[in-house]
């Protein structure tokens, strides 16, 4: 007869890596239904199709990003969908960035810069979308931020994805650049420093996928989202999203949650898994600062506005804890077994999905992957035990929740 002990593990074990699986079939149900979208646009062309709005708005915020922005306007510059306006908000920026944007607008008609004053927040990055959505005459509203890098493509490949008009909202893939000499010194510290976060950024966004292909999309990265901004009015408008250190997510749980009211048509979300809209970003260069931006992000789907989001994120998050942590058990409690097991079954699914779908955004040496399968779960571990001891962030050297 089996004790509560035995149903306990063995459930346990059951029920995670059945969750996975299903992240699995939703990942594969989100790359096909992205594959059809993709297509689409490819056989319709960009004028033929009727659902193609004529302007497109990039939004993009900007606080003292002098080091990191010119890459991104060298790329918005080369961009071929020449109906797209350009909506910059300099926020208080003290360096050169204001300059830089006004020798980009200067040429360009469909450029504008927004300069804040000030910023009273609450959460400041958000307070400044706000404001260059108001300012903003496109029917699609795209974000990036100032440290990302664009394929020439990009504004063209994500309105396509826009296309049905039952789509609300399009969330796209985000990969760190390798950068050699970020890391601790030594040159093995240097590899597994960037290997990580760069891997770190794409299981994150496997995850995001494959919930949202479970119809359960509770977070996006913001320096490659598009969002119909009649999505954005049936829920109030940017402005109306909760407070959140990931003011992103808490836009994807919102409009999630609007699906599902009677007056819910035309809001679905979509994840978006094509190359021909992957954005590149910055990576960072110490731990410090990427503990400091994975925290963040947990955080902010550990303590979501959103009811759903706490639920799924935190009992993916608590699960994964309690498997991690009953390792240093197993010499007391051997029979604990099941729950590391199915936490490391569940990552080896996790990892060859990753390396399947984004694998060319990754660095190389892909034998150095097998090594996240035991050390993504424990970092997320660490990630949850300090967001639940109440440890806070900071955005660009503000507090950020």
């Amino acid at each position: 007869m089996l004790s509560g002990f035995d149903v306990f593990r063995f459930a346990f074990a059951a029920v995670f890596a059945g969750l996975h699986a299903g992240l699995m079939f939703g990942l594969f149900r989100e790359w096909r239904h992205d594959n059809k979208l993709a297509g689409f646009s490819k056989k319709k062309g960009q004028k033929e199709n009727p659902g193609r709005p004529d302007t497109v708005s990039v939004v993009v915020p900007v606080r003292n990003e002098e080091a990191n922005v010119a890459g991104l306007l060298e790329s918005l510059a080369r961009q071929d969908y020449p109906e797209a306006e350009f909506i910059f908000i300099d926020d208080g920026s003290t360096d050169k960035s204001p300059e830089l944007l006004k020798n980009f607008a200067a040429s360009r008609p469909a450029a504008r810069i927004i300069t804040l004053a000030e910023n009273p927040g609450p959460n400041r990055k958000q307070y400044a979308l706000t404001r260059g959505i108001e300012a903003a005459r496109g029917e699609l509203l795209l974000f990036t931020d100032a440290d990302c890098e664009v394929p020439p493509c990009w504004i063209g490949a994500m309105a396509a994805r826009m296309a049905d008009n039952g789509i609300a909202l399009t969330i796209g893939p985000v990969f760190k650049k390798p950068d050699h000499e970020a890391g601790p010194p030594g040159s093995i510290g240097r590899i597994f420093f960037r290997q990580y976060q760069c891997f770190d950024h794409a299981i994150r966004y496997m995850y995001l996928a494959a919930s949202t292909g479970l119809g359960a999309a509770g977070g996006g990265f913001g320096n490659n989202l598009i969002v119909r901004r009649e999505a954005l009015d049936r829920i109030g408008g940017y402005g109306k999203v909760p407070p959140s250190p990931t003011e992103d997510a808490a836009l994807v749980s919102l409009i999630r949650a609007q699906s599902r009211s009677r007056a819910g048509a035309g809001m679905a979300v979509h994840a978006a898994c094509g190359r021909d809209l992957w954005v590149l970003t910055k990576n960072e260069r110490t731990w410090k600062a990427l503990v400091n931006q994975t925290l963040r992000w947990n955080n902010g789907g550990l303590f979501s506005p959103s009811p759903s989001t706490r639920l799924n994120f935190g009992f993916l998050m608590v699960t994964i804890s309690m498997g991690i942590l009953a390792i240093p058990a197993l010499p007391f409690a051997g029979g604990l077994w099941p729950l590391p097991a199915a936490v490391l079954f569940s990552m080896t699914m996790n990892t060859i999905a990753t390396l399947r779908l984004f694998g060319p955004a990754l660095p190389r040496g892909r034998a150095g992957y097998i090594v996240q399968i035991v050390f993504t779960p424990a970092y997320f571990t660490f990630l949850t035990i300090l967001g639940f001891c109440g440890i806070k962030t900071d955005w660009k050297g503000r507090r950020a929740g």
